[in-house]
């Protein structure tokens, strides 16, 4: 940019040049006016002052252009920066899906551990239970579900919410569901099945299990009746309360274990078995049986066996 200085230079130049050239000219006879002189300076002036805008100007739009520069660039690194922080980001959440996904797997396996396999195991002459076994924890039947009231009955502490759901709205339905038998040890297993084949001899096989191979084991098995049927069990299949326990048992986990035609026993419409909803659901819903299934299959459902 042209200084002050530098104008007043180079005004006093034009003008001396101005007055120089009309001396001469009024030497020669031809003398210009004193209006005319003053016309030249002014326009000398805004000549000169138009040359300097026009300096300024393009120092402007020189400056503007960098400054636009350094804002583009600015720019770029702001977007550069915040794709970084994004992917940063996508790394924290995947890192914190794959954690997740960890613990939940190690939270299934420990519930798995935790969770007594022999549960849903096929003990019906298949696999034998010793006479050590007892479930983790047993816990009695109320009264008011009992067939004998002097009776007590125990069954699985983690299925006796399921039983008294099925026991309650069983009653609301208008039925007369009872509890005969539950828990059984393996001794008084033992002790059951010798009284069967004193009566019945071999007959007994057909209709009671050998210590170790019983469901009543498990803690986790009922033989329902009424107070009409009671202890004989006869005509059970027949009853409304059957039919009842056909339509609506698998809701609160529990399957008929031995049904008409299986390679076990005789038909048991009493002997229901708890297996946890969501097996018993799908037993239902496709019209099987426990008993139809690959132990690897059933396996499948132990996890959430009392979910």
């Amino acid at each position: 940019m042209i200084s002050d200085n530098s104008f007043q230079s180079n005004q006093h130049v034009i003008i001396n040049s101005l007055k120089n050239f009309l001396s001469e000219q009024n030497t020669k006879g031809l003398l210009i006016p004193i209006g005319g002189l003053v016309l030249v300076s002014i326009l000398s002036y805004g000549l000169y002052t138009f040359l300097n805008l026009k300096q300024q100007n393009e120092l402007l739009i020189q400056n503007l252009k960098i400054a636009q520069s350094s804002l583009l660039e600015q720019r770029g690194q702001n977007i550069n920066l915040s794709e970084k922080v994004a992917e940063a980001q996508n790394i924290v959440n995947e890192y914190g899906n794959k954690v997740g996904e960890i613990a939940s797997t190690v939270g299934n396996l420990q519930k798995l551990a935790e969770t007594d396999k022999q549960l849903l195991e096929k003990y019906s002459k298949v696999y034998f239970l010793n006479e050590n076994y007892i479930p983790k924890s047993l816990s009695n039947i109320a009264t008011s579900s009992l067939y004998k009231k002097d009776k007590v009955l125990q069954i699985h502490t983690n299925i006796k919410s399921y039983l008294e759901k099925l026991m309650g709205y069983s009653f609301q339905d208008g039925q007369s569901l009872l509890v005969i038998s539950a828990y059984r040890s393996f001794g008084t297993q033992s002790v059951l099945k010798s009284a069967y084949k004193f009566n019945y001899g071999l007959g007994a096989n057909q209709f009671s299990a050998e210590q170790g191979y019983s469901e009543h084991q498990l803690g986790t098995a009922i033989d329902f009746t009424t107070p009409k049927v009671g202890e004989t069990f006869s005509g059970f299949s027949k009853t409304p309360e059957y039919a009842w326990l056909t339509k609506n048992a698998y809701k609160y986990g529990f399957i008929l274990s031995y049904p008409e035609g299986n390679g076990y026993y005789v038909y048991e419409p009493w002997h229901w078995r708890f297996v946890g909803v969501e097996l018993a659901t799908k037993l239902h819903n496709e019209g099987k049986y426990f008993y139809d299934l690959d132990q690897r299959e059933i396996d499948q459902y132990l996890l959430n066996i009392f979910n």
